[in-house]
């Protein structure tokens, strides 16, 4: 499938900022699920844009403003291509007990996938541990169950969080977005030492050639995990929509947690305040479309 991506955020201060600096991660990665066709960024008030590619792979964009400025927009533009990617039968069906055996010899390049961190407290989750992981479970089947099992018993529900509440208080209150249920995923996962990573990106709503129930989490950026298994596998598993990751999920950036991708942070001087606006939109190209503009 083809997508064409479109991440517009805009910052208005409450009064002319004097100067500010922003840090981005809105640029969709190459991988084995998916490919670049072509990808701009445009930034008002218009200044140089450097970039780096960050600890995990990561392509960073990076501007300052020097100049005093009542506003900032950023308008990321993509097109993806996205390939489907599966996950070998016998890899999925390998016994946990033999899975975790095979990440004893991987652990030094494992290690930040395996920690705890703010977003990702293990001990909000301790009450929560259940036998997912029995011994003898094929690790594919044990880790759908735990899909399932979070978006079966959390509910999702824009505005009771944001990207600074505990998990703790998600796993009270059994509700939140997509970041909150990848962070608690993320916890019991590396609670059982399986290592997993977060993945920030878009996905599509609507399949407009499917009359199914739509996917949940597209009005923004989306969230979900990544599990490394043997055979250096990254599988990724959506619990805010009960499924794996597929040609529906663009991938943005990967790490430990949210902090480690966030589209967009930075400062400013001057203002008190500022208001933001963020729209975000992934539009599916049609055959037709591709064949005009390839030819």
């Amino acid at each position: 499938m083809r997508f064409r991506v479109s991440h517009i955020t805009h910052y208005v201060y409450s009064s002319p900022a004097s100067e500010s600096f922003a840090e981005l991660r809105v640029w969709p990665q190459d991988s084995e699920s998916q490919t670049v066709i072509s990808r701009s960024l445009e930034v008002d008030p218009q200044v140089p844009v450097a970039h780096y590619t960050d600890y995990f792979g990561n392509k960073v964009e990076y501007f300052s403003i020097p100049n005093q400025h009542r506003e900032v927009r950023v308008k990321a533009n993509a097109e993806v291509e996205t390939i489907p990617h599966s996950i070998p039968a016998l890899i999925l069906e390998t016994p946990v007990a033999e899975v975790l055996q095979i990440y004893q010899g991987r652990l030094f390049r494992l290690f930040d996938f395996l920690q705890p961190t703010d977003a990702v407290a293990l001990h909000a989750v301790r009450r929560l541990r259940r036998r997912f992981f029995s011994p003898q479970r094929p690790i594919g089947e044990a880790l759908l169950e735990l899909n399932h099992w979070i978006y079966s018993n959390f509910k999702y529900q824009p505005g009771v969080t944001d990207v600074r509440t505990p998990l703790v208080d998600v796993v009270r209150q059994k509700s939140g977005v997509c970041q909150d249920f990848a962070h608690l995923m993320l916890a019991i996962l590396r609670l059982h030492q399986i290592p997993a990573r977060y993945v920030s990106g878009y996905i599509e709503a609507f399949d407009p050639e499917v009359a199914d129930t739509p996917l949940v989490g597209a009005a923004a950026s989306h969230a979900w995990v990544e599990v490394f298994l043997p055979g250096e596998y990254w599988w990724g598993l959506d619990p805010t929509n009960n499924k794996p990751a597929d040609e529906r999920h663009v991938k943005v950036a990967v790490g430990r947690d949210y902090s480690d991708v966030a589209p967009m942070r930075g400062t400013f001087k001057g203002a008190r305040e500022q208001k933001l606006d963020v729209k975000v939109k992934l539009k599916r190209r049609h055959a037709g479309e591709r064949a005009m503009l390839t030819a």
